[in-house]
Parts: C-alpha cells; sequence; structure tokens
C-alpha cells in the first residue's frame, strides 16, 4: 500500500477489490460481488473501506439498517426486511493480514459506530463467526441468547457462530 490507510466511506468502484479480499479472508463464507453491491446500496455511509492514497483495499466494513434479533442469510438477496429495523447489522468486517494489529478494526468499529449513532440506531448486532466471539465481546459486544428459528439460521454461519449485540 502506498502512504498510510485510512478508513472512507466505500464505493462501487471498490467492490471488486473487498471481494477479492473477503473471499480469501472468509472462504467458508462465499459470497458473490452482488451480495456486497446490494448491502452497499442500502447501508450507504454505514460501508467502509480501509484504503491507501491509491484505493489500494486493506480491509472494509458492511453494514445496514436491520431488525434486531435477526440475520440475514449468507450469499443470498436480502428479504422484505431490507431497510428496515432498530438496528444496525454489521454483516462483515475484514482486515488484510498485512494490516492486523496496528488497530485499524478498533478504529473502522470506532468510525461505524459514530455514523450508526448519527443515523439514530441504537444497537449494532453481527454474528461472530470463525472463533472471533472473544474479539467482538473485547470491543464492547455482548452474547445474546437467540429463539429456536434465529438457531436454526446462526447454524448456517457455522460451528460455533454466535449472535451478538452491542449499544450505541
Amino acid at each position: 500500500m502506498i502512504g498510510a490507510p485510512h478508513w472512507r466511506s466505500m464505493r462501487s468502484e471498490d467492490l471488486p477489490g473487498i471481494h477479492h479480499l473477503a473471499t480469501a479472508l472468509f472462504p467458508d463464507h462465499p459470497e458473490d460481488v452482488a451480495r456486497f453491491a446490494e448491502r452497499l446500496a442500502l447501508g450507504g455511509d454505514l460501508c467502509l473501506t480501509l484504503a491507501d492514497a491509491e484505493s489500494n483495499i486493506g480491509g472494509y466494513a458492511i453494514a445496514y439498517p436491520w431488525p434486531l434479533g435477526r440475520i440475514p442469510a449468507l450469499n443470498r438477496p436480502l428479504d422484505g426486511l431490507r431497510g428496515s429495523g432498530d438496528a444496525i447489522y454489521l454483516h462483515d468486517l475484514g482486515v488484510h493480514p498485512d494490516f492486523c494489529g496496528a488497530g485499524h478494526a478498533r478504529a473502522g468499529l470506532a468510525l461505524l459506530v459514530a455514523r450508526a449513532r448519527m443515523a439514530g440506531a441504537g444497537t449494532i448486532a453481527l454474528v461472530a463467526v470463525n472463533a472471533s466471539a472473544e474479539f467482538w465481546w473485547r470491543r464492547g459486544f455482548m452474547h445474546t441468547d437467540v429463539e429456536l428459528a434465529l438457531a436454526v439460521k446462526l447454524a448456517s454461519y457455522g460451528a460455533g457462530a454466535r449472535y451478538m449485540v452491542m449499544p450505541v
């Protein structure tokens, strides 16, 4: 990367690079670039890109309004709930391994929290995958009990997936 990377609003031209990075970071949860585009259109400024001055992508966050206590299906068009809800759903946050440990995830999350507050959201929710629940817990997310229907959908995210929430 050229220059220090910084978080900014995601742009549609970022999507091919974000898709490439997401595929490398989350090979067990592949999603089509069309899913990222749909979520960017819904989330707007809640979707973020970590990039340098040359727009080389080192990370991303995809978030959008969504009902608390519900999760979208992976790699499927969003259902009739799109854009409705009392929470922000953090669909994905990923940082390239070369940039891990430099505080980029924390900075991206702080920017997302600020933007969620400006949007009037009271909660950010996510599904912790790949044994990341402790990472999210250290950043203020709490485990929450889920109903059977959500537990079934949660299982599609992989063993150990946890639904977590954080008031903002």
